[in-house]
């Protein structure tokens, strides 16, 4: 069995060729290889959530994955949701607004597991995100504010949604 494979993959829109051990973590070549440190180990196990990115479109615990496993796919890390101009994420302004963060350790996995969450659920009650949030560990919130800023998220989207098509049903001069 070969011990190294040369993978191609594109972390946060960069297209990346790299060759590397087979028994290596996605987690550890995102943070080692590609210096994107942002994303965070916890567990190692999968189960507190810190390493979780995005994987075509799909959250996934980078600690449980190869980096093998992801040659082809498409990578959102934490460091990946600021736009080029540097503007927050809205996720990300509304944890800021909302104090969903305190240390700051399990904040990465969170936000890309709500971001995946408004993809698939506009409009989710408290019920629903905290079920969503259930694998992602936090010491330090409580929580709470965490929940309510993914509802501010949520409301905030639905209102830029609800204005955008209010502006195409009237044209740009606001008359109908």
């Amino acid at each position: 069995m070969a011990r190294e494979q040369r993978i191609q993959l594109t972390v946060n829109g960069k297209s990346y060729e790299k060759t590397v051990p087979v028994r290596l973590s996605l987690a550890d070549f995102i943070r080692e290889h590609l210096h994107l440190t942002g994303t965070h180990l916890g567990c190692e196990h999968g189960v507190c959530g810190a390493c979780t990115i995005l994987v075509n479109g799909r959250s996934a615990r980078s600690c449980l994955m190869l980096a093998v496993q992801a040659d082809g796919a498409d990578i959102v890390t934490i460091e990946g949701l600021r736009a080029e101009d540097g503007t927050r994420h809205p996720m990300q302004e509304a944890f800021h607004e909302n104090f969903g963060l305190q240390c700051g350790y399990c904040t990465p996995g969170m936000l890309i597991t709500t971001i995946e969450l408004l993809q698939d659920n506009p409009n989710p009650d408290e019920q629903e995100i905290r079920e969503t949030l259930s694998g992602n560990l936090c010491r330090c919130t409580g929580y709470q504010s965490i929940v309510n800023a993914v509802l501010a998220a949520a409301r905030k989207a639905q209102s830029v949604e609800n204005e955008t098509g209010r502006a195409q049903k009237t044209g740009s001069r606001g008359k109908p």
